[in-house]
């Protein structure tokens, strides 16, 4: 697995400052996709040195890390999930599978003990656009408690507003 990019940003996770790790070798190739060179075996390796690296250079300013794809291999993505969420942050995965995979290890499936506190789930269809569309197919959910809860809604913003 390897970061192609990464980004502090506000409006990934709601409420959280998220660290974003854009995956690259993404399977999905979703039409559309806007970061289409994410389908591109590129960038650094995922270790123990880059992660630590980019926790200590952002320390204190965020409060999550998001894998942004990694679907190639959604083993990894939990297991550098658990290692960001033993260092006290919250995780997060977007994700292009329309479902959580099932892996032998059950690391990434439904109400079991996973490492992460939201998931994104659903590939990218440009005609019903993504979870800022309330036509969107894409669904964001956040772990409280064994439960995941659908906040797909909390991007969405009322016509009213400016």
């Amino acid at each position: 697995m390897k970061v192609a990019s990464f980004d502090i940003v506000f409006q990934e996770i709601p409420g959280e400052v998220t660290l974003a790790l854009n995956l690259s070798n993404c399977p999905c190739h979703c039409p559309g996709c806007h970061s289409q060179h994410l389908a591109e075996d590129i960038g650094e390796v995922v270790n123990e040195e880059l992660l630590n690296g980019l926790l200590a250079r952002y320390g204190s300013m965020i409060t999550c890390v998001a894998f942004m794809g990694g679907d190639a291999d959604p083993e990894e993505v939990a297991l550098w999930a658990k290692f960001v969420k033993d260092r006290g942050l919250k995780t997060a995965w977007y994700s292009g599978r329309p479902a959580f995979p099932n892996t032998p290890s059950n690391q990434v499936v439904p109400n079991t003990p996973i490492p992460f506190d939201y998931v994104k789930l659903g590939p990218y269809i440009e005609s019903l656009g993504g979870l800022k569309s309330n036509k969107t197919n894409q669904r964001l959910y956040k772990r409280v408690g064994d439960e995941w809860q659908d906040i797909t809604s909390s991007f969405w913003r009322s016509s009213f507003e400016s």
